[in-house]
């Protein structure tokens, strides 16, 4: 049956200009098990792609004839099979319907073959993580009919998702719901850059916490601090009690507030401890479709603490430079969020020279350029002494795919460390950098030795 089809679809490339057009960006030579189909595709595709037309039978028998790479018996059986042809009607839905059939069936053998070559160490490239991935991509190949915006006749689709309202996760911090256009959307990577003791747990504490009280569910993954670290930080933000406070606390003022915390939101919030550098996105896909099938629960919002500590799936973090490696991490992330429908937040290091700039940019992000290059929002968090004394971080817009990044491209939160909380400042303390927004000028611009 699987020869039939394959001989069906290399006549149809002779005979069937719409089916070629449309099937041509899909077929892989390596989905033909026998050799003389595929040096037959693969004089067909070189023919496709070169004059834009569907080639004769003539034609693929004399660039046949020219290959160097084959004996005269592999020429001879070629040369039959193109000679066997005739052209036949055919329904082209079922056609493409077939081709597409194939064309899945082969890629998941394929990706079957490629793991045990990896599993038996005949792949030296990639590591026995990069399964899930490979068998991931070969089960989603089909043919997409989708082949571009008409910019006429698409008019009065585009005017509907104009005025069709995106769905996004909220701040409770207006100068991020500002700068964000009310929050960020879902399948997207968002990246808080800091340095050591800044905020970066701190920040994605606060916004779960948010996340949690909104009513949604919160996935909190931590690869840096114990998961009782992260609920203790969580719990200092909502229960608001200091850190200290946590530690001698009645255990009936606890559990009451809890309970008060209980009946205020529908959201749950799971909080998965790893070791540093030993998880990667198939482990978070694998904890996800774990999450759903024993506690029924799917997360709304995801936070990973941090991204530079992850491992990526595909490449091993000896083989390959930081820059690779980084930003295949970022790209797997993404990738997950998009999978799952999830915004996903999470941190990276600034550079050394970062770490003691006034105004950092993207350029100091540490380890690789490729991960801003990924994430659909970025921003620095600052602090120094001066900053710290009047309980306020300074934030900077560095990417924003939701918005023009230069509109409030700097302003200043509220922190309170003991209580691990962020909060707006009030509007005479807000004092904004951008000049498409104030001609103030910025009372923090003669602060030096930030700590970034």
């Amino acid at each position: 049956m699987s020869e039939r089809v394959e001989l069906t679809i290399l006549r149809n490339l002779f005979f069937n200009e719409d089916f070629t057009r449309k099937v041509t960006p899909f077929i892989k030579s390596e989905y033909f098990t026998s050799r003389d189909e595929r040096i037959l595709f693969e004089e067909v595709e070189k023919f496709i792609i070169k004059y834009k037309n569907n080639p004769t039978k003539e034609a693929i028998l004399i660039e046949i004839g020219r290959r160097k790479d084959i004996n005269e018996d592999e020429c001879k059986s070629v040369e039959n099979l193109v000679n066997g042809f005739r052209e036949e009607e055919v329904n082209i839905q079922w056609l493409l319907d077939t081709c597409e059939q194939f064309c899945k069936d082969r890629a998941v053998h394929n990706a079957v073959l490629d793991g045990i070559k990896i599993l038996d160490n005949k792949d030296k490239k990639r590591t026995p993580e990069a399964i899930p991935s490979i068998l991931s991509e070969a089960l989603a190949v089909s043919f997409d009919n989708h082949i571009g915006h008409d910019y006429i006749d698409d008019a009065e689709r585009r005017f509907e998702w104009y005025h069709t309202k995106e769905k996004k996760y909220q701040f409770d911090l207006s100068y991020f719901n500002k700068i964000t256009k009310g929050g960020v959307p879902a399948k997207t990577l968002n990246i808080a850059l800091a340095g050591t003791g800044v905020g970066k747990s701190l920040f994605m504490c606060h916004c779960a916490s948010a996340y949690l009280t909104q009513g949604l569910n919160v996935l909190y993954i931590t690869l840096e601090m114990a998961e009782e670290k992260i609920a203790e930080r969580i719990d200092a933000n909502l229960l608001d009690l200091t850190v200290d406070d946590l530690h001698t606390v009645p255990k009936q003022l606890y559990d009451d507030k809890v309970k008060k915390i209980n009946t205020k939101t529908t959201g749950k919030l799971i909080i998965k401890e790893y070791p540093t550098a030993s998880a990667h996105s198939g482990h978070f896909r694998s904890l996800i479709n774990e999450l759903s099938l024993k506690k029924d629960f799917t997360p709304d919002v995801v936070f990973i603490d941090y991204l530079n500590i992850c491992s990526s799936s595909r490449f091993k973090g000896g083989n390959i430079s930081s820059y690779f490696y980084i930003k295949a991490i970022a790209e797997e992330l993404r990738g997950l969020a998009v999978e799952f429908n999830v915004p996903i937040f999470s941190a990276t290091q600034t550079t050394r020279s970062g770490f003691v700039s006034t105004d950092i940019g993207l350029e100091d992000t540490s380890e690789s350029f490729g991960l801003p290059a990924t994430a659909d929002f970025m921003f620095a968090l600052m602090s120094n002494d001066e900053l710290e004394s009047l309980g306020q971080m300074k934030v900077k817009q560095l990417k924003n795919r939701y918005n023009d990044p230069s509109v409030n491209k700097t302003f200043v939160i509220g922190v309170d460390r003991s209580k691990m909380r962020l909060y707006d400042v009030e509007g005479s303390a807000q004092t904004l950098i951008d000049s498409n927004i104030s001609k103030t000028e910025d009372a923090y611009d003669k602060f030096s030795d930030f700590k970034l």
